[in-house]
């Protein structure tokens, strides 16, 4: 994506073209791609990117796989806002072991389910829909490739200063929706050893959208006159595309055990100085709560980076678009990230 792009959608059908411009990366594994991709999950935050850009990318390469958007779809309009991206709607609870081996059969899955907010007052679902629903998933997909969402939250917290978790770090979080995305993980690699499934197991922290994230949490207070809490001092963050992007190029690194990459961006950031930075845009004060630990949950994305370059947005050009698209008012989804929280209770 070029960052000199100015002009940012407002509505949503647009955002999430914007959000979905295929790489040319992406546009590498689909020319080679065969066969359908489900993507399970998708009415999730990140299921119309990764929707919007598959169709986008096959279009463009005038291929005719078949794009299969599975979800609950309480909201009738999601379905229809993938509906209009070109994709195949399919109405399916997850959690219903039989209406899951109904499903068409697949080539190609994105696994983008779970279940986090409201993870402390309801942790049976939270484990249901992050272990039971993956079983599932995996034994009716066991002759397909699988990327797996996962989370950075899989890791303890480290040292602000170390870089962040490798791939090859023990994993041990606090909290039962962290906890739960071990267990995901966990079944995922077991259906891969025991049916020879390919599996790439994708841990992400954190993916930036225009209405959603890391960086509209504290632009939202900034702008709003609320205090920044610093305690969790520092991120790592990717635009939401480039998340979008690797997710569907991990279809070509799917293995038996499962592949396992950590997606963000490459530098660790400070809280402290995105609030400032939103302070300047906005010419508005910014306070600040609590004190900067020494430890927070980082990853270490280098694996990534020499697999797939640097992502095409950089910190700069996502804090200028999420400043612009809160300035003229644009649409938020309302869903704070609490990446503040040090408990791993949300």
């Amino acid at each position: 994506m070029d960052n000199k792009v100015v002009e940012i959608p407002s509505s949503e059908t647009d955002i999430n073209l914007f959000l979905g411009k295929p790489t040319e990366g992406v546009l590498t594994t689909l020319k080679r791609l065969e066969g359908d991709i489900a993507v399970l999950g998708a009415g999730g935050k990140m299921g119309p990117t990764v929707i919007s850009m598959l169709r986008q990318g096959l279009d463009k390469l005038g291929k005719k796989n078949r794009v299969l958007a599975v979800s609950r779809f309480s909201d009738p309009e999601s379905a229809n806002l993938l509906r209009g991206y070109g994709a195949e709607v399919i109405p399916c609870d997850l959690i219903d072991r039989g209406a899951v081996q109904r499903l068409p059969e697949a080539d190609n899955v994105l696994f983008l389910a779970g279940h986090k907010f409201g993870a402390s007052s309801a942790p049976e679902l939270t484990w249901a829909m992050n272990t039971i629903v993956p079983a599932y998933a995996a034994e009716k997909f066991a002759r397909s490739r699988i990327v797996a969402f996962s989370t950075g939250c899989v890791y303890p917290f480290v040292p602000v200063d170390s870089g962040g978790s490798s791939e090859e770090d023990d994993i041990g979080p606090p909290g039962d929706y962290a906890n739960s995305c071990v267990g995901r993980e966990r079944i995922f690699t077991y259906f891969s050893k025991r049916n020879q499934t390919p599996v790439s197991i994708y841990r992400l922290n954190y993916a930036i959208d225009l209405r959603y994230g890391v960086l509209v949490d504290i632009a939202s207070k900034v702008l709003n006159g609320e205090p920044v809490d610093v305690s969790t001092g520092h991120v790592n963050l990717i635009w939401q595309g480039d998340a979008a992007a690797r997710a569907i190029q991990l279809l070509d690194h799917a293995s038996t055990p499962p592949f396992i990459l950590n997606v963000t961006g490459p530098e660790t950031i400070t809280v402290r100085k995105i609030a400032e930075t939103f302070s300047e845009k906005f010419g508005k004060p910014v306070r600040f709560t609590g004190e900067e630990q020494t430890t927070a949950w980082l990853s270490n994305a280098a694996k990534s980076m020499d697999l797939f370059g640097p992502p095409t947005v950089s910190l700069d050009q996502m804090i200028d678009w999420v400043a612009a698209h809160l300035q003229k008012g644009g649409q938020l989804l309302g869903k704070p990230t609490h990446f503040e929280a040090r408990s791993g209770k949300f």
